[in-house]
C-alpha cells in the first residue's frame, strides 16, 4: 500500500476525528526485530484497563455496562437514543472513561436512565459487572447517578484556584483524603531519607493515597498489589520480548522495569530510567509504565502509558543536530545564568515511527515526548526524546484542504508561508521542545521540584514552548542547515499565537474556562505576549469575524525571551505565588463573544478539533510448530471492533469481583 492510497482518516463523532498512521519501513526490519515489536506491543495493551481505572473508580463498570448492552440490545438500534448509546461509548471507549480525553468534563449522554435501565433488560446478567448478590437493579442505583447527575463527579481534574483539588477531581488516585493530607504526606515521604539528598525518588507516582479507620495508606502499583492482574501479563510479554531483544542492553533495561513492577519500589524506577537513557543501540525502543502527572491534580501520581517505536533514520539526523548542539542552545538561552546549566549533559533525540500506542497514549497521543520527568536524573544523566513521525504524517495528511488556514489567516503571504513551510515548522518546534526545553535550565539548591504544585504542569510546558519558540527564530539553525531561510519561522510565530489566542477555543464547551495543562500553557504565552506587544501584535475584529494581525516578528521574539526568563524564574526559585498567577492571569479565563465567534466558524468548516488514532493490527504469522515467521500489519480493523478486541483480550482487571 503506497503513501499515496493510505487511508489516514477515519469516522468522525462528538467532537473527535479518529485517524490511522502508517508504519513507514516496517517491512524493512528484521524477522528478531519484529517479533520484539510485537511482544512489546502485547505489554502495552496488557496495561489499558489501569489508565481507565485510574481516571475514575466508576470507568470500568459503566464502560463494561455499555458494551454489554452494545452486544445484547435487541431493540431498533436505528433509533436516536441507541444513536446516542453508541456515540456516549464511543466517548468512553476514546478518553478512557467518562470524561473528556483534554477537557476533563464529565459526558453528557444523549439517551434517558429509562432507556438504558430498559436495555438493560436484554442482557444476560453473566454479562454485566455485578457484585456478589448484587442485582440489576442494583447496578443501576450505583452507576445511572454517575452516568446522568451532573453534580456527581463533574471533572476528572479540577485544578480551580481556591479548592481543594483532591477532593473536587473525580480521578482515582485518592480516596477519603484532602489536598493537605496528601501533600502533608509526601512531605513526610521525603523527609524520611535526608541522605538521599536531591536523589529522592518521585514518591506516589505509583499508588493510589486512602484513609481507612482515620489512618492514610499508599496502595501501590506492582505484581501482587493493585492492578496485579494486568502487571503480571505486562511481566509475562515484557519478558517474551527480553528473549527476542537487539542486544544486551534492551534486556538490562527490561529486566530492571520488570523488578520495579514486581516489586514497585521507585529507586528501582529511577535505575531502570537511568538505564532507559544510556541504552542508545538498536532500532526499537518502548515507553511502558507510570509516566505522566497531568491526571493527578498535584501533579504526584503518574497515568500508566505504553509507546513501542523503531527509529527513523533518515528523519533523526535533524533531530541528532539539534541535539548535538545542545549546550550552544543552553549557553544562549535568554534566561538568567543562574538557571541555566553549566553542562548539558546526555541529551539524545531520535525521529520515530510509533508502532504500538496504549494506555494514556491511546487513542489520543502526544507528538513528542521528553523522558524521564525526575528532575536529578534530567541535570545529572541527561534525556531522551522522540518525535512521532508518523503520527505527524497522519495528521498533517488528514488537514490537507480543510479549509482551516483560510478561514482563519487573512494574508494570502502568510498563508503561502505556512503552506510552504508549516510542516517543517512544526517538526523543529517539536523537536527544541522535547529535545531542548524540557531539559534545559536547573533548579536553585534547595528548591524542590514540587514546589509549584498544581500550577507545575503548565508551568514546564510553557518554559519548553518558550524554549523553542525563541530559538526557532535563531539564525543558528540557518547555520545547521535546519532552517531553509529566514522568513520560515515566521509560519510557526503566527499558527502559535493564533492558537493560543483563537482556534484552541474551539475545544471548549460554552460555559467553560481552560483546564487541561498544554492549553493553559498556549494560552499563557499568547495573552501575555499579546498584553505586553502594544501595536506589533493585534486581535482585531469587523464584521463579527476577529483576525490576527502580526506587524513585527522581531519584537514577538523579544516577548517570548522575557516571557522564558520569567518562567525560567519562576521554576528554577520554587515561585508558587508567581506560577499561580501567572497561569490564573493569562491562562485560565475564556472571552465568551471570542469563544462564541471561534466555534460558530470552526462548526462551519465541520472539522473534529480533536484527533485520535486507530492501531494496526499485529498478527503473528507461524510456521508449523508455532515459531513466528512473520508479523503482518492489518490497517482495516474499525474503532468499534478494535474497542471490543481490547476489551475481550485485555479486560484483566474485573473490580467488581473483588
Amino acid at each position: 500500500m503506497s503513501k499515496e492510497s493510505f487511508n489516514y482518516s477515519d469516522e468522525k463523532f462528538a467532537d473527535i476525528q479518529l485517524l490511522r498512521y502508517r508504519l513507514n519501513g516496517f517491512d524493512e526490519l528484521s524477522l528478531q526485530q519484529k517479533t520484539y515489536v510485537y511482544y512489546l506491543s502485547k505489554a502495552t495493551l496488557a496495561g489499558r484497563d489501569i489508565t481507565t481505572d485510574q481516571w475514575c473508580r466508576y470507568n470500568l463498570r459503566i464502560r463494561k455496562t455499555l458494551e454489554a448492552v452494545w452486544e445484547g440490545y435487541k431493540g431498533d438500534r436505528s433509533g436516536a437514543e441507541f444513536q446516542s448509546l453508541k456515540t456516549y461509548l464511543y466517548r468512553v471507549w476514546f478518553s478512557n472513561g467518562i470524561h473528556h480525553h483534554y477537557g476533563c468534563v464529565k459526558f453528557t449522554p444523549g439517551f434517558t436512565p429509562e432507556f438504558l435501565q430498559h436495555a438493560l433488560a436484554d442482557v444476560p446478567s453473566g454479562q454485566l459487572p455485578l457484585r456478589k448478590g448484587e442485582s440489576v437493579d442494583d447496578l443501576c442505583r450505583s452507576l445511572f447517578p454517575v452516568i446522568f447527575d451532573s453534580s456527581v463527579l463533574p471533572k476528572r481534574v479540577d485544578k480551580a484556584d481556591g479548592i481543594d483539588v483532591v477532593q473536587a477531581s473525580a480521578c482515582n488516585y485518592y480516596e477519603g483524603v484532602t489536598q493537605a493530607e496528601v501533600e502533608d504526606y509526601y512531605r513526610q515521604k521525603a523527609a524520611e531519607h535526608p541522605e538521599w539528598g536531591e536523589h529522592q525518588p518521585s514518591y506516589g507516582l505509583n499508588s493510589r493515597l486512602v484513609k481507612h479507620n482515620d489512618r492514610l495508606e499508599e496502595q501501590v502499583y506492582k505484581a501482587d498489589g493493585i492492578y496485579g492482574p494486568c502487571i503480571r501479563q505486562i511481566l509475562y510479554w515484557l519478558g517474551k520480548a527480553a528473549e527476542v531483544a537487539e542486544n544486551k542492553e534492551q534486556q538490562k533495561v527490561i529486566a530492571l522495569l520488570m523488578d520495579y513492577y514486581r516489586t514497585g519500589d521507585l529507586r528501582l524506577f529511577d535505575d531502570y530510567s537511568i538505564e532507559w537513557l544510556r541504552q542508545q543501540e538498536g532500532d526499537v525502543d518502548f515507553i511502558n509504565g507510570f509516566i505522566e502527572v497531568y491526571g493527578d491534580p498535584l501533579g504526584l501520581k503518574g497515568s500508566w502509558e505504553g509507546l513501542v517505536e523503531y527509529r527513523d533514520r533518515e528523519a533523526t539526523q535533524r533531530t541528532r543536530t539539534v541535539s548535538s548542539n545542545a549546550q550552544w542552545f543552553e549557553d544562549h538561552s535568554p534566561v538568567d545564568a543562574r538557571f541555566r546549566k553549566p553542562k548539558v549533559v546526555g541529551v539524545s533525540a531520535s525521529v520515530i515511527c510509533a508502532a504500538m500506542l496504549g494506555g494514556d497514549e491511546y487513542p489520543a497521543s502526544a507528538i513528542g515526548i521528553n523522558l524521564p520527568n525526575a528532575d536529578w536524573i534530567r541535570a545529572e544523566h541527561g534525556s531522551k526524546s522522540v518525535t512521532i513521525g508518523n503520527l505527524t504524517e497522519a495528521y498533517n495528511k488528514a488537514a490537507e484542504g480543510n479549509g482551516f488556514y483560510e478561514e482563519f489567516v487573512p494574508d494570502d503571504e502568510m498563508r503561502k508561508l505556512i503552506h510552504q513551510y508549516g510542516s517543517l515548522c512544526d517538526d523543529l518546534h517539536t523537536d527544541l521542545h522535547e529535545c531542548l526545553g524540557h531539559g534545559s535550565g536547573q533548579l536553585l539548591p534547595g528548591v524542590s521540584p514540587d514546589a509549584l504544585g498544581k500550577y507545575a504542569d503548565t508551568i514546564e510546558e510553557a518554559r519548553a514552548d518558550l524554549y523553542g519558540l525563541y530559538f526557532i527564530a535563531d539564525p543558528k539553525l540557518m547555520e545547521l542547515g535546519l532552517m531553509p531561510n529566514g522568513e520560515a519561522w515566521k509560519a510557526q510565530y503566527y499558527t502559535y499565537m493564533l492558537n493560543g489566542l483563537m482556534t484552541q477555543l474551539a475545544r471548549i464547551e460554552p460555559g467553560h474556562q481552560i483546564e487541561e495543562a498544554h492549553m493553559r500553557n498556549r494560552a499563557l504565552i499568547a495573552r501575555w505576549v499579546l498584553s505586553r506587544a502594544g501595536g506589533s501584535v493585534q486581535l482585531l475584529t469587523s464584521n463579527n469575524t476577529t483576525r490576527l494581525v502580526i506587524k513585527d516578528y522581531s519584537q514577538l521574539r523579544h516577548l517570548f525571551a522575557l516571557l522564558l526568563a520569567e518562567i525560567q524564574r519562576i521554576k528554577s526559585t520554587g515561585d508558587f505565588e508567581a506560577a499561580r498567577q501567572m497561569v490564573e492571569d493569562y491562562g485560565v479565563k475564556v472571552d465568551a463573544r471570542l469563544h462564541s465567534e471561534v466555534r460558530r466558524r470552526y462548526a462551519a468548516l465541520h472539522i473534529a478539533p480533536y484527533k485520535g488514532f486507530i492501531n494496526p493490527w499485529m498478527r503473528p504469522v507461524t510456521d508449523a510448530n508455532g515459531h513466528i515467521t512473520d508479523i503482518q500489519l492489518d490497517f482495516t480493523e474499525t474503532f468499534e471492533h478494535q474497542m471490543m478486541r481490547y476489551s475481550r483480550d485485555y479486560g484483566f482487571l474485573r473490580p467488581w469481583e473483588q
